[in-house]
């Protein structure tokens, strides 16, 4: 009647759509869970220097360092289908060039089973706060936001912003002094 391959085939499409359906039905059961949580950010060290950007105009740009702390407890945001976050911590602000800029100054992969409660203490950015100008220099209104990304086992990718954040201004005098 049936050859042994179209049993085979039958056997492996059912199980497919099978387990198509299965992945479909774990998508639902946490699609409304709520990802967003509380962090606290603060600025312990605000310094900008102006320096020469590296790129072929050869200009002077500002350059921020900053010194934060950032607490923040991200243990909740784990269930079976959370695989790991992507966490990021930028700075906003605007400039007479610019309406809105946003820069990534530091960033963190936590995977499940990992300690998911961050504690930092004057933690130092891991990527250069450049402006393309001279715009960080007295700058009254720079804010630093915690965002993370949720990468599922099944299901959207989620980009959320914690409700926590941090403004803060950079000094009016460009610092001359080695960091």
């Amino acid at each position: 009647m049936h050859s042994l391959l179209s049993r085979g085939n039958a056997i492996v499409a059912y199980t497919l759509s099978l387990l198509a359906c299965l992945t479909f039905i774990c998508f639902l059961s946490t699609l409304f869970v709520d990802y967003r949580a509380n962090s606290s950010i603060n600025t312990v060290k605000v310094v900008v220097k102006n320096v020469p950007d590296y790129s072929a105009s050869r200009e002077k740009c500002d350059l921020g360092f900053i010194t934060f702390d950032l607490q923040a407890n991200l243990t909740r945001l784990f269930n079976w289908n959370v695989k790991q976050l992507f966490l990021y911590l930028t700075a906003e602000y605007s400039t007479a060039n610019n309406v809105l800029s946003q820069v990534v100054l530091w960033d963190k992969i936590i995977l499940r089973g990992e300690n998911a409660v961050l504690d930092f203490k004057s933690m130092n950015t891991k990527y250069y706060f450049w402006d393309d100008g001279n715009g960080l220099r007295g700058n009254q209104n720079v804010t630093l936001t915690l965002s993370w990304n949720i990468i599922p086992n099944a299901g959207l990718l989620p980009s959320l912003v914690s409700h926590g954040r941090h403004s803060f201004s950079f000094p009016s005098d460009y610092t001359v002094a080695r960091l």
